[in-house]
């Protein structure tokens, strides 16, 4: 370990991303409920399934981080702990039909092996964990509870546990964890391509059932050209400036800034991710028509939500200026009446073209900005 807490870490191990991929199919899930229900109350199912899911699974990003994996003990209760995802991405289809309680159950296992683990780490996230334990474990007392329950009462139990799982931690502080910045950024990173890969996914199924034809290709193309814009957004070098921008804090507020950007920030994107794949697998089956509001509104909210979160999350780590994406969103929800009113391939291109102007416009102009002052 080096000072103020960074440590030197392997790069991510093929266990977590078989983790990773475990979890992915949570949102490939999640995905498929809210194309099922695309109400504002499927999304806020979603909101608040995904919130309590992605708690944890950066639980186990920080977990990775303390332990090492070449233990066969912790290999084989990570293990244990993808068992309890695995559990919780089943339920998800009937969670608030009658799944809720094996949800739950999944839950209490993702965080009892989680508090285990850490709790038997070395360095300081054995005793740093003591202090969240309580509050993650009362989190899935109340989803479990909840699940069981089921109707109103989950709504209330799960939102009361959303709210102590994310408050816990901004009130009482998230110090004295020990974090690898180049292992942590790249394992983040990894869950957002592969969740990215969700998207070109949705095509594909949009298309399943339909000739493959120029103008299937078409929209096709374009759908990838979305999500090219969307990895262009997050991974044109801003995955190297957030390792060197966690490195340069102190560790007393490493922990914070990483949980901030980390955690709060990529909810918002997870959850435009699901977005903009349910809205482009509603759209690639009748491209050339007009859609209904839900998959406009879903196609156009998620692109500008990923916008928004990643200004947000280059802000909280001040690595670059983000008013680009933010004045992108609006043009985002401007592209709504295109998909209903003229068609879906057209929302789509329109998108993919106001993604890439919000990302590519401001860091044009920096680079023009660093050669007027002649700097490299």
């Amino acid at each position: 370990m080096s000072h103020d807490g960074v440590v030197a870490a392997p790069r991510v191990t093929t266990l977590e991303l078989f983790f990773d991929l475990v979890f992915v199919f949570t949102v490939t899930q999640l995905s498929a409920v809210l194309a099922h229900d695309l109400t504002w109350t499927g999304l806020a199912q979603v909101a608040l399934m995904l919130g309590v899911i992605w708690y944890m699974y950066g639980g186990y990003a920080w977990l990775t981080n303390a332990i090492s994996l070449d233990d066969p003990v912790n290999r084989a209760l990570l293990l244990a702990g993808m068992c309890g995802y695995f559990t919780i991405a089943l339920a998800i289809p009937q969670t608030f039909h009658g799944a809720g309680l094996s949800f739950g159950l999944g839950y209490l296992v993702v965080v009892g092996v989680h508090a285990w683990l850490f709790a038997h780490s070395s360095g300081g996230g054995a005793q740093a964990i003591l202090r969240l334990a309580p509050s993650n474990l009362g989190g899935a007392a109340l989803v479990l509870a909840g699940g069981a329950a089921g109707g109103v009462v989950q709504a209330v139990l799960w939102t009361a546990a959303l709210v102590l799982l994310w408050a816990t931690p901004m009130l009482i502080g998230n110090t004295g964890f020990d974090v690898a910045p180049a292992h942590f950024v790249e394992r983040h990173g990894l869950v957002v391509i592969v969740a990215i890969g969700e998207s070109v996914v949705a095509i594909g199924i949009g298309a399943a059932a339909i000739a493959v034809t120029v103008e299937l290709v078409l929209v096709a193309v374009l759908g990838l050209l979305l999500s090219a814009a969307f990895w262009w957004t997050y991974f044109g070098g801003d995955d190297e400036r957030a390792v060197q921008a966690l490195e340069a804090l102190p560790g007393d507020r490493r922990g914070m800034a990483a949980f901030q950007a980390f955690g709060i920030a990529h909810l918002a994107l997870l959850l435009a991710i699901v977005g903009v794949a349910v809205g482009l697998k509603k759209a690639t089956g009748h491209a050339y028509d007009p859609v209904e509001p839900g998959p406009a509104l879903a196609l156009a909210g998620g692109a500008a939500l990923f916008l928004l979160g990643d200004a947000w999350f280059r802000q909280l780590l001040r690595i670059g200026p983000g008013w680009g994406r933010a004045l992108g969103a609006p043009a985002a929800l401007a592209t709504i009446p295109v998909g209903t009113e003229v068609a879906a391939v057209a929302q789509v291109a329109a998108l993919a073209v106001v993604v890439a102007v919000a990302t590519g416009a401001p860091r044009s102009t920096v680079r023009r900005r660093r050669a007027q002052v002649g700097i490299s």
